[in-house]
């Protein structure tokens, strides 16, 4: 016989993990602090890498200017403001991570909640089954 409930709820879990549970249920895994921790420390790498590449392509744009002018430029003046630029770059992408990454860390456990409340159902139905049937055999091997 054929379980309604259990097929609705079956169907409930296979959508959610070929939709939006594909990116919610890997983020489960984490605590979040770790979670949030690892998007930190991948931001860093992304910014420095983008950082240099940007002052590469700042420095060639401009670089018959720089080596005409070297000898007159403040180097230890533009290499503080290059800096700065870094840090405060740095800064802000760094925030503005935290805080996407703090907002879909919470978004993913509330999903996820619902995910493990109607596996727990599903659970429940099956346990119930299994009892029904163990019953069954019990009460057929007596008759033999």
């Amino acid at each position: 016989m054929l379980n309604v409930e259990k097929v609705k709820i079956m169907t409930k879990l296979a959508a959610y993990e070929k939709g939006e549970g594909r990116s919610y249920l890997p983020i489960s895994k984490y605590y979040r602090t770790d979670y949030i921790g690892l998007a930190m420390i991948k931001n860093f790498f992304l910014i420095s890498i983008a950082y240099a590449v940007l002052a590469a392509l700042v420095s060639l744009y401009f670089l018959d200017e720089l080596l005409e002018n070297i000898h007159k430029m403040d180097l230890v003046g533009l290499g503080v403001k290059v800096i700065i630029g870094y840090i405060v770059l740095l800064i802000a992408y760094s925030v503005l991570v935290y805080v996407i990454q703090t907002v879909k860390y919470s978004r993913a456990k509330k999903s996820i909640k619902n995910y493990y409340m109607q596996l727990g159902r599903l659970t429940k139905i099956y346990a119930k089954e299994e009892k029904r049937v163990q019953s069954r055999n019990v009460f057929r091997r007596d008759k033999i």
